[in-house]
């Protein structure tokens, strides 16, 4: 017979190891399973970028809790997994002005501590910036940055010293409910538990909808590149989001820049998708740098690549039980916020599953029964937008 685990994991993405990690601290060890290895998919191609300048409270409230932990975990494992340097929003346009304006103002009522900086303060935030007649910039001395891939290893790594165990590298054949409970089925052998969470990133639409329990998520594909400016490498400055341009630049180890959104508005097949930069996602971030970074206008590409992320219709994620699925979890649908929400969605839904109703209000946003047509399929609008809400403006 199968060995029975208390609770099996689909997925070793920030998602899977951080629920892992809070599982096992309350005491339910979770067996974690992936066919490939950590952070193999969109967790490890992540932007990695964590911001205040969120949607709504709940988001900002996630966003707080997660940079905390990722600070405390990181501090004593691998510091420099973590690292805060500040997020800045620019705007030239007039409708982005507006909606950079009014974004200001909620921020503030929630208690995030906005600055405006303008001139010399804004060439000095970023000197490679070209910044004359930018209209309005949005400065959050909280921002930080993480490396995707370390900190999901962090997470791995505790969660397996307070109990958890893992499986990689082995291919799923099949998943399905079971007189256990859940069955999980790999090319060498069967995972059955009393109950089980899909954490799989892009590949969670899939096993959803295989199991006659779909959910309104959609894979899209986004893209990010490596570069290192030729001549004197940048010093440490806020990660930068050109509202205009719909483009992001942060810094990255050893002088060299991130850039990135190449986000595509269409449905991604996560087994097969270019999994490196197109050339027109280059061009775009060439003619960016040309622009809006003229400091960098010469660099040196080391490398793009491309993962696929999880959309839903109203960009909140879904975290919880699965209608019509007995004793079956779900945490995903980020819309390309994983990494900045990850640990609070975490903690919050092994609080669920250890305490049941409980535990729901914290997750209300996010409740998996919310969709009138779990069905239905909607193409994606994930952004690094200023809109609260699901406003469409911007």
């Amino acid at each position: 017979m199968a060995p029975r685990e208390e609770i099996l994991i689909l997925g070793a993405g920030i998602a899977g190891c951080a629920l892992a990690y809070h599982l096992a601290k309350r005491g339910i060890l979770p067996k974690v399973y992936d066919p490939r290895t950590p952070a193999a998919g969109a967790s490890g191609r992540s932007a990695g970028v964590l911001t205040e300048q969120m949607w709504d409270r709940w988001d900002l409230e996630l966003v707080r809790e997660t940079r905390k932990e990722y600070a405390e975990l990181s501090e004593g494992s691998e510091p420099s997994a973590y690292r805060r340097n500040g997020f800045l929003r620019l705007a030239t346009d007039p409708l982005a002005v507006t909606l950079l304006d009014e974004a200001i103002a909620r921020w503030r009522s929630w208690g995030v501590d906005v600055e405006e900086p303008a001139g010399a303060e804004l060439s000095r935030l970023v000197p490679a910036a070209t910044v004359v007649g930018v209209g309005r910039a949005a400065f959050s001395s909280e921002g930080a940055v993480v490396d995707p891939s370390s900190m999901v290893a962090i997470y791995a790594e505790a969660a397996r010293r307070a109990g958890a165990t893992f499986d990689f590298g082995r291919p799923m054949t099949g998943f399905s409910s079971s007189d256990a409970g859940w069955e999980l089925r790999t090319g060498s052998g069967t995972l059955q538990a009393r109950r089980a969470v899909v954490a799989a990133g892009a590949w969670s639409d899939a096993i959803l909808r295989s199991l006659g329990a779909p959910l309104p998520l959609v894979p899209y594909r986004t893209q990010a590149v490596l570069l290192r400016p030729v001549g004197r490498p940048p010093s440490e400055f806020p990660t930068v989001h050109d509202l205009d341009l719909d483009v992001y630049v942060r810094p990255e180890s050893e002088g060299r820049i991130l850039a990135g959104n190449g986000t595509e508005e269409v449905e991604a097949d996560p087994e097969g998708f270019l999994t490196s930069g197109d050339a027109g996602f280059l061009t775009r971030i060439a003619e960016a740098m040309g622009e809006r970074f003229g400091g960098w206008r010469e660099s040196e590409v080391l490398g793009s690549w491309a993962g696929v992320c999880t959309s839903t219709p109203d960009r909140h994620p879904i975290i919880g039980a699965v209608p019509g699925a007995p004793a079956l979890y779900v945490i995903g649908g980020f819309n390309g916020f994983g990494i900045m929400r990850a640990a609070a969605a975490a903690r919050r839904l092994a609080d669920l599953i250890c305490d049941g109703g409980s535990a729901e209000s914290a997750l209300e946003p996010a409740r998996p029964d919310r969709f009138p047509n779990p069905a239905a399929r909607s193409p994606p609008r994930p952004g690094f937008t200023v809109e609260a809400g699901d406003d469409p403006r911007y």
